[in-house]
């Protein structure tokens, strides 16, 4: 079959919505890199200006410019390195091997991107292609929603998914309910957002139904690039149907019929798996006009990333969806009444929407009864770094931490103490010593002065230096600043600096203030909750771990001149 010209990929995508990431990957699989006689093209069909074309395209990780090849991309991230991922790259790099981010592969190391096929492996000898692995159940016996169906056989398909009661909730939404009504059961679930902010998922679809303009628009928000956090994959690679009804739900709840999912780019076995899921759907009568021979219709629109940690903030996603630079937006105003090409938008993260069929078809009451201590619901654990099980577990929201590490995890290796763990992926820094007599939900956390976030635990054993620890992790932050902001930019590159060991006073005291105050300054001025959120790791370290940093600091005063 001969290649379409750049016309015709142009053409294909031209009139569709959110066409830029579509038609770029479309080039740049045609020709294994993007051409400046492509982006001429791009520019031309799009009219976008080539000058703000080039800059888009270069911020994102993925895409080359040169041709180069195939190239092999391994994960470096902050579990992978704990892993033998260094070695990797070094052992690869005689083939091109290149370095990438976290890759959402950390309960099995180290991921390797080979073009559309993603391979795991701790070396050359050992790297395979390997489905995702299914989530075991959760040894306490505790009731699950999201991953109540999960490891059903075929549930990846829709007649697996519909014989254990897919699709029956959003049968039930159209045939008996008011859109007001959907909006109120969620409201009464007390559902929140999963993706890290924790906003009302009831609010957030009701401010969207009131809110004037249309057409109106959900996003899945499947960027899932914080290290650590592997949930929302397993959900999309095991269950993809439940977040297309999930979607079309809030999509009849606010008054929306268009969605889009963002996906990132490191996951590429389950685009297709989406892609297969949405076809599905389409053809039962579940998605397009006339959903179940009724009146409502929903478009579910799939969009590949590109690699950009920032663009699982919600202003930074809609920016790449319209083809923009993906920077953070400025709120006000907000999404639900200003979110895609400036219209009423509710973005919900994956495990958010996940959730919705399972309350629709099992009650307000049911759900808000899957909580601990008057806690309402469940939460999705990705749980990974120096434990004897890592993995995605449900567990009830408040339930301690250390039961989760030690009664349903195993605990570290043979010989081995829990020195460390971190909360919300990286973005929470670190809880040691008596702050992890925690449980699982966001007062208890925050009172330690972390969050739950998105539910990414990293663990560290006694073996890690902590202090190098968190450099990596800031490092990671300063890699992945958008640069929008100065705060962010330039306080991110001082913090790597100064946890490098190469920067800031010698005296233990001035260093301590200095970390502190760039943090402070990142944290009251920053745009986004990147630059907000990347001082919890060096006051975290300086708060559980004085005398990692005083040898750290004291060190630089034997080093040569």
């Amino acid at each position: 079959m001969p290649k379409p010209t750049n016309q015709e990929i142009v053409a294909r995508w031209r009139d569709q919505p959110a066409p830029l990431l579509a038609v770029l990957h479309a080039f740049h699989e045609r020709d294994g890199f993007l051409s400046s006689d492509a982006l001429d093209g791009v520019s031309k069909g799009l009219k976008i200006p080539i000058a703000e074309l080039y800059g888009t395209v270069t911020f994102y990780h993925h895409f080359s410019l040169q041709p180069s090849g195939p190239t092999l991309r391994v994960c470096t991230g902050n579990v992978c390195r704990l892993r033998g991922g260094l070695e990797l790259l070094e052992a690869l790099s005689p083939k091109g091997a290149k370095s990438m981010p976290c890759a959402g592969r950390c309960d099995e190391p180290v991921p390797v991107l080979s073009g559309s096929e993603s391979l795991v492996g701790t070396s050359i000898d050992t790297l395979r292609a390997k489905p995702s692995p299914l989530p075991a159940p959760n040894p306490g016996g505790y009731a699950e929603c999201i991953f109540a169906h999960i490891r059903e056989p075929d549930r990846s398909t829709l007649a697996g998914y519909r014989r254990t009661g897919g699709y029956e909730a959003l049968s039930k939404a159209l045939r008996e309910m008011t859109p007001a009504q959907v909006v109120g059961i969620i409201t009464e679930s007390k559902l929140a957002g999963r993706g890290g902010a924790g906003f009302p998922t009831g609010a957030k679809w009701k401010a969207v139904a009131d809110a004037p303009g249309h057409p109106k628009s959900i996003v899945c928000n499947a960027d899932e690039g914080e290290p650590g956090c592997f949930k929302d994959r397993a959900i999309m690679d095991h269950d993809p149907h439940t977040v297309l009804e999930g979607m079309v739900l809030a999509g009849y709840a606010t008054g929306a019929e268009r969605g889009f999912i963002y996906l990132r780019y490191e996951y590429p076995e389950t685009f297709r798996t989406l892609e297969r899921a949405i076809i599905e759907a389409q053809a039962g009568g579940l998605l397009g006009r006339g959903i179940l021979d009724g009146g409502f219709n929903f478009e579910i629109h799939l969009r590949r990333g590109a690699g950009a940690y920032i663009c699982g903030e919600e202003g930074s996603l809609l920016n790449s969806l319209e083809g923009k630079h993906p920077f953070p937006r400025n709120k006000p105003p907000f999404p639900v009444t200003h979110g895609f090409e400036n219209l009423p938008t509710a973005v919900n993260n994956v495990e958010t929407l996940a959730s919705v069929p399972h309350i629709l078809r099992q009650g307000a009451t049911w759900y808000r009864g899957l909580g601990r201590n008057g806690h309402a619901g469940t939460k999705l654990i990705s749980l990974s770094g120096d434990i004897r099980r890592p993995g995605n577990y449900e567990v009830p929201i408040g339930l301690p931490l250390k039961t989760l590490l030690f009664d349903w995890a195993g605990g570290p290796y043979s010989g081995r103490t829990i020195q460390a763990v971190t909360m919300a992926g990286l973005s929470g820094g670190f809880l040691a010593g008596d702050a992890m007599e925690v449980t699982l939900d966001e007062p208890s956390i925050r009172g330690k002065g972390s969050f739950l976030g998105a539910g990414g635990i990293i663990v560290f054993d006694d073996s890690r230096d902590m202090v190098r620890a968190a450099h990596d992790a800031m490092e990671f932050f300063a890699d992945e600043s958008c640069g929008k902001c100065f705060p962010c930019r330039i306080g991110t590159q001082r913090l790597t600096e100064r946890l490098a060991g190469g920067a800031g006073p010698r005296d233990l005291s001035a260093w301590t203030e200095e970390v502190r105050d760039i943090g402070a300054a990142m944290r009251a001025t920053s745009a986004c909750g990147l630059g907000m959120a990347a001082p919890f790791v060096s006051d975290s370290l300086l708060q559980f771990f004085p005398e990692a940093v005083r040898f750290h600091v004291a060190a630089r005063h034997t080093e040569k001149p």
